[in-house]
């Protein structure tokens, strides 16, 4: 873990912040991961959603969610990876969630993702509503991965409607109408380091514009860092310069975007207060 070159946005005391979309299990962290877990919390982040993408990396984050105490874990299969489901495939990841409920909080990420296209788009559909119906037999909030296919996504999703224990559209990359329409289903929208960039206009109208009552924030870690460390590994403690710029578009304290975007994210996925001071 690198130094951080410029002192990072600050928040009063009793802010802080939770980290929804993180992959903490993958290798690029695993030989610091203690360090960037202490540098998080030294800069206010209580919580991290630690997100499964299939079977082994939904147990990995069980076991990560098992050793620190500030790390939850979500089971599920990503879009790209839903050719390799098997006939038990699904039975093993509601056992997964059966047997680590004090750990688990959702599942996810599940959706479609039409511009890698790893699996063929029907096929991703398929095992998209598939996961959806199993979500809600588990009684557990639903992370959604959605690139390059909104109107399917979308279509997907007010089939599956309603949602009782809700959900979040993962790394948001849609425009207000989308947004708008999101929200109408009940799901919040979680806001990644990308609307720091310069030409991330669509997700800044976003963030400006959505009710804060329905946004969270997120890494999507080590993936899509804010400036300045665009094209680095991305890790929880950059949270902060997320919540400053969508602090910036709102024309608000920082504060008011951590405490509100924490809250939602502590009654989404039912996290427990012991973590907040």
């Amino acid at each position: 873990m690198k130094k951080i070159p410029t002192p990072l946005p600050s928040l009063t005391q009793d802010v802080f912040l939770v980290d929804s979309h993180c992959h903490l299990d993958m290798d690029v962290y695993k030989d610091d991961l203690d360090a960037v877990l202490e540098q998080a919390y030294r800069n206010h982040v209580r919580w991290v959603i630690s997100i499964g993408i299939d079977a082994t990396s939904s147990r990995q984050a069980i076991s990560l969610a098992k050793k620190y105490p500030m790390i939850k874990a979500t089971v599920g299969i990503h879009p790209h990876d839903v050719s390799h489901i098997k006939t038990e495939t699904f039975d093993i990841l509601a056992e997964l969630a059966a047997e680590n409920t004090n750990h688990i909080v959702g599942y996810g990420e599940i959706g479609l993702d039409y511009v890698k296209n790893y699996a063929p788009p029907e096929l991703q559909r398929r095992h998209f509503r598939s996961q959806l119906a199993l979500a809600k037999e588990l009684g557990l909030p639903v992370i959604i991965h959605d690139r390059g296919a909104h109107d399917d996504t979308l279509r997907l999703l007010r089939e599956a409607a309603p949602f009782a224990h809700g959900g979040v559209m993962h790394c948001f990359s849609g425009n207000t109408t989308l947004a708008r329409q999101v929200v109408a289903l009940g799901l919040h929208i979680s806001i990644p380091g990308v609307v720091t960039f310069k030409n991330a206009a669509d997700l800044q109208e976003v963030a400006r514009l959505a009710p804060l009552s329905s946004l969270l924030l997120e890494t999507d870690g080590p993936f899509l860092s804010p400036v300045p460390w665009r094209g680095k590994r991305n890790e929880p403690a950059f949270l902060l310069h997320t919540a400053q710029a969508i602090a910036d578009l709102r024309e608000i304290p920082i504060n008011e975007v951590a405490r509100q975007t924490s809250a939602n994210a502590m009654t989404l996925f039912r996290l427990p207060a012991t973590l907040m001071t």
